[in-house]
């Protein structure tokens, strides 16, 4: 397994807003096709006015795969037009655990 890691920086003062957003139009839809959330968080000290969240998948192609449905969502594109307005920038990184790693290493 690997961790598709991504970090939102929002504009000043729309966090909550973004949250709220999430929330009712988007957590559903993304949670339902991506399917492994690992967690979902916002910064408190340090880089302000950031939301982390992680997935979890078996392989790229799994990760390709789960994307691309998730792309072509009618209730994704919904909440992604209303999101964007809100974000500064988005990071995103994929994170492979090593094999003694709590979360679970693969097999390299």
């Amino acid at each position: 397994m690997f961790i598709d890691e991504r970090i939102y920086t929002l504009k000043n003062g729309k966090l909550g807003e973004f949250l709220k957003l999430y929330e009712t139009l988007g957590k559903d839809v993304q949670v339902r096709i991506l399917g492994n959330m690992i967690g979902y968080f916002h910064t408190d000290i340090g880089p302000l006015n950031q939301v982390i969240h992680m997935w979890g998948y078996e392989s790229m192609d799994d990760r390709w795969k789960r994307r691309q449905e998730l792309q072509a969502s009618e209730e994704w594109l919904e909440y992604a037009l209303k999101m964007r307005p809100l974000v500064q920038s988005i990071e995103n990184k994929i994170l492979i655990p090593e094999a003694w790693s709590p979360i679970g290493g693969t097999d390299q």
